[in-house]
């Protein structure tokens, strides 16, 4: 009777296990692929645990108490640049006060995470990207990052990588074994072409490649504009937020002149945004940095027929079936010479990987065994 009893106790623990979630701009959703990965863990594992997602208060004009269920809790620094480092270092502190286990969501604060190791909390890490590799830090913020990885690696009880390639970059360079969890896209919906969005964008039209991505070197941006600036019978619409730095001013200057180039700025309106990539003829995807790229997870949702940029995360992610190039002249090839049946072939095999792999119910029942698992990493 005792033993049942303390089986009992231990599964009314698990059940009501409180996990705060840190590194994120918070919820509801307005930025990137981590913040949509949050939202679908509350909303499907809200009754299984006790949520507390940090946010970011500069990014939240009306500020919610919670959110399907989750309690929302603002701290008054970017979840983003320079100030992301003391942002998760407050969001580790209230965590450790509060929480039985932390799932934390990138490295930049990971050189916090010794200092958590007194409070005996659970620590599910999942890196995201190799953020160190991205062109757009200069050297002194790219040592920060890579040395911020490698301790925060070294704290978790958990590394989850979305995507084998992150897991085979753990392994080679910290010789640990890491759980392969990987991102959703069923979320996303195709609206139809209204009339007042083929006034709006004439493009709508006629057959148009679509590529969708902040406006930032290692996203190849440049290589996307070059290959159709020299491919003007073939539209791209690419959609960014050029206006935000230098780099992207002087890119769309250059090439918004271009009459089969449509520059668009940031959309923010989801069913606008999908309305226009999800009509698109071919997606185009530019990525170089990161694992599982959610917009790549999307497009393959939306059925879309993909030319990706040749890394081993967008390979692996669409498991070696679609196109692939290395440089403006491989990828002038593709849009020119690939045939309407190819092309179609693609859309078909994109969709039936998306249904198969990318689901949040799935990655939602992967993280609930991760952060209820006993024990730790191998190394």
């Amino acid at each position: 009777m005792r033993e049942m009893m303390r089986t009992a106790t231990r599964n009314d623990l698990t059940s009501s296990q409180r996990v705060a979630v840190v590194g994120t701009v918070g919820l509801p959703p307005q930025y990137g692929g981590f913040e949509t990965l949050v939202h679908f863990l509350v909303l499907y594992l809200g009754k299984k645990f006790a949520f507390t997602v940090y946010c970011s208060g500069p990014d939240y004009e009306k500020r919610l108490s919670a959110h399907h269920g989750a309690r929302l809790k603002y701290f008054p620094f970017k979840a983003n640049g320079a100030q992301s480092v003391i942002f998760d270092c407050a969001n580790l502190v209230h965590g450790c006060s509060t929480a039985d286990v932390l799932l934390v969501l990138g490295c930049s604060g990971g050189i916090f995470l010794p200092f958590t190791r007194p409070f005996r909390k659970r620590v599910v890490l999942n890196i995201g990207g190799l953020e160190w590799q991205r062109s757009k830090w200069g050297p002194v913020a790219k040592r920060f990052l890579k040395l911020s990885e490698a301790i925060a690696v070294r704290c978790a009880d958990v590394v989850v990588a979305d995507n084998q390639g992150i897991a085979r970059y753990l392994k080679k360079e910290y010789g640990l074994e890491s759980s392969l969890i990987e991102y959703g896209g069923d979320h996303i919906t195709l609206p139809l072409i209204t009339d007042e969005a083929r006034k709006r964008y004439p493009f709508l039209n006629a057959p148009f490649a679509f590529s969708v991505a902040r406006i930032q070197a290692d996203n190849n941006i440049e290589m996307i504009l070059q290959a159709f600036a020299q491919s003007p019978s073939r539209p791209l619409v690419l959609v960014g937020n050029w206006a935000r730095s230098a780099y992207g001013r002087e890119l769309k200057a250059r090439y918004e002149n271009y009459p089969n180039l449509n520059l668009l700025e940031a959309i923010y309106d989801q069913e606008e945004l999908n309305c226009l990539r999800g009509h698109c003829s071919l997606y185009i995807h530019g990525h170089s940095a990161g694992g599982t790229n959610p917009a790549l997870v999307e497009a393959m949702h939306l059925s879309l027929p993909i030319a990706a940029f040749d890394v081993i995360y967008n390979r692996t992610t669409t498991e070696d079936k679609a196109y692939y190039f290395r440089n403006a002249e491989e990828l002038k090839e593709l849009i020119s010479q690939v045939s309407a049946a190819d092309w179609e072939a693609c859309r078909l095999t994109m969709k039936a990987i998306a249904e198969r792999r990318y689901r949040w119910r799935v990655i939602a029942d992967k993280y609930a065994e991760t952060i209820c698992s006993s024990g730790s990493q191998s190394r």
